[in-house]
């Protein structure tokens, strides 16, 4: 065995580790590197280190679950003292000590009765038992640290130098907000010192793009508790932002061949058992009751476009039809995922929904494709492409989801566009397209989807005339590019780090007079950027002027412009350029042709 074999992955991407394999296994070895499958392992095994550490520094601890996540790991547990973000570097020391004591991570197994009797004192082990389905349980055993666990784990901690606790949070027991609330600590892991310090590097980086900071700064944005939580309120500039954003976005559909259609928010609940969404997806739902009538308030925008396409007969002339809408839902999440604009409750989809032909399904997916690769490019985002297949909780025979999870690889495939396969990660009415770009600092982000659906057609009845004169059934293709506006600003804001660019600046230029005798002329040109289309403020309150220039610098401005008498006189303009971070004097005019060939490059 090598010693660097830390686990294998089977055909069906399965990771095994070397105790669970056995001598025979066929499968593919993992080596100890930076790779997802032996990341996985590593980091599954740090959590169980650091619940070790735990255990012999707060000899009372009691654990829940500890995972793996896209950024780590973490592990809740239960403590009789309260631990902060300056108990970690302990925590650590005693990690690393116990690494220096050379454990092997054995595995045994028992059943799920005698397991439930050896932790019998310990209410959340049964809690987590309470989850498994499997009459036997396997435990993960090193030095005298053990917890149940699926695995897989590294053979030893020798293969666990490279880590760092990251920080603590509370955590609802089974995120159920009624439940108590547990530690949780966060932590990453890698193969090696120097993938974990540029990880570190990027953290540190994301710290200071948080928009949440810079949203408050740049007064884009905020939030009010006392009105309720996970609701934004959009101040002055981050209104222009999203307004900026949103009419991109409509040029754009309307010169692809959208029409933009508006439904309501709220609906009779009958309407969300017919689609689905009532047993599938009720926990997120709002509801209410009007005139003795249960009512849902959309989470979603489908059911609103059905209603359009079925008001008035169709023929597969008509197809595809295409409507977009900017439609507000709302979606009860919980208190405990609620992170700035990137989880709300309510937020803004850039949806749109596509009737068409099975036939037309391949043009109109690589349509939407091309649509969503203009976007990214606008932007500067590299991206990559996910196959979602069908969900345990979902409706529809499997024959109608095999075909159309094949129409969507087929697109794909067809025009050698690569993808990964998510396996049961669709939508519960139909597989799905996920987007996932990438931003400045490497961080990648869920953002647009591509679903297909053949089962809100059939559900609500929709129908057009075939070209052979009998009714069909369309097929309806679910699309939203940027996923949200909210989710999609907050992503913009960490990318640039509120830097934006000026087609999208929610003010593009700040005029700074340098005495009341100059304020005239900076209002001028305030005014002919306004009737250009274009965002600008003047400076001019009784401040100094090295402190007016600094508070503009402040809101990330693509320009400052000092005006002082030689401007005046010479109807120029004194340039400060934060994106070329050049100073320079131009006329008037060529400053006005400067700006409106920036402004033209925000189109798609």
């Amino acid at each position: 065995m090598s010693e660097n074999l830390i686990g294998y992955i089977d055909d069906q991407g399965n990771i095994i580790d070397t105790q669970s394999a056995g001598e025979n296994c066929t499968a593919t070895p993992i080596e100890y590197d930076n790779s997802e499958a032996s990341l996985e392992i590593v980091r599954h095994s740090t959590a169980h280190l650091m619940a070790q550490a735990i255990t012999e520094l707060y000899p009372n601890s009691q654990f829940f679950v500890g995972p793996v996540v896209d950024e780590g790991f973490y592990y809740d547990f239960r403590v009789d003292q309260q631990i902060g973000e300056n108990d970690l570097k302990t925590i650590e020391k005693k990690m690393k000590e116990l690494i220096k004591k050379k454990y092997k991570i054995e595995k045994y197994e028992m059943s799920k009765a005698e397991a439930m009797e050896k932790f019998a004192e310990d209410d959340l082990k049964q809690k987590v038992m309470s989850r498994i389905e499997d009459d036997t349980l396997s435990i993960y055993k090193q030095g005298d640290f053990e917890d149940l666990c699926r695995g897989p784990h590294v053979p030893a901690l020798r293969f666990l130098h490279n880590f760092k606790l990251t920080r603590v949070a509370g955590a609802y027991l089974g995120g159920d907000e009624n439940a108590e609330m547990l530690t949780r600590i966060y932590g990453v892991a890698f193969a090696d010192k120097e993938a974990l310090k540029a990880h570190m590097t990027m953290l540190e980086e994301a710290k200071k793009r948080d928009h949440r900071k810079i949203g408050h700064e740049m007064e884009l944005f905020m939030f009010n508790e006392a009105a309720g939580a996970g609701l934004p309120f959009w101040m002055p500039k981050g209104a222009k932002l999203r307004y900026k954003l949103e009419s991109i976005l409509h040029k754009a559909h309307l010169t692809r061949g959208y029409e933009p259609v508006r439904g309501p928010e709220i609906l009779k609940a009958d309407m969300w058992r017919t689609s689905g969404h009532y047993a599938c997806y009720g926990e997120n739902m709002y509801l209410t009751t009007i005139d003795e009538q249960e009512y849902g308030i959309k989470p979603m925008n489908c059911l609103g476009h059905i209603q359009v396409f079925k008001q008035t007969p169709k023929s597969y002339r008509d197809l595809p039809l295409r409507y977009y809408e900017y439609g507000v839902v709302h979606r009860h999440e919980k208190s405990g995922v609620l992170h700035g604009l990137l989880r709300v409750r309510e937020f803004t989809q850039d949806d749109a929904h596509i009737f068409c032909e099975s036939n037309q399904i391949a043009a109109e997916v690589l349509d939407v494709v091309e649509f969503v690769d203009s976007v990214m490019k606008l932007f500067g985002f590299e991206y990559t492409m996910e196959v979602a297949t069908k969900p345990e909780k979902a409706i529809g025979d499997d024959a109608v989801w095999e075909v159309a999870t094949q129409g969507l690889k087929d697109a794909l495939n067809g025009n050698n566009l690569p993808f990964t396969i998510d396996e049961g990660g669709g939508a519960f009415y139909g597989p799905k397209i996920d987007i996932k770009i990438t931003d400045a600092i490497g961080r990648k982000w869920q953002c647009g989807t591509i679903q297909v659906d053949f089962n809100l057609p059939e559900r609500f009845e929709v129908e057009y005339v075939g070209d052979d004169n009998t009714r069909k059934k369309p097929v309806m293709i679910h699309r939203a590019i940027l996923g949200s506006f909210e989710r999609f600003i907050g992503i913009l804001t960490e990318h640039y780090a509120g830097e934006f660019p000026f087609f999208l600046a929610p003010v593009q230029v700040i005029f700074v007079p340098i005495a009341d005798t100059h304020a005239d002329y900076a209002y001028e040109l305030k005014k002919r950027l306004v009737q250009e289309g274009m965002d600008a403020e003047v400076y001019d309150k009784n401040d100094s002027l090295n402190k007016r220039v600094r508070n503009a610098e402040k809101q990330r401005v693509p320009y400052v412009v000092i005006i002082g008498d030689e401007e005046v006189a010479n109807k120029t303009v004194a340039i400060r350029d934060r994106r070329a971070k050049e100073q320079y004097n131009l006329t008037q005019e060529e400053f006005m042709v400067k700006l409106t060939q920036q402004l033209q490059e925000g189109k798609i």
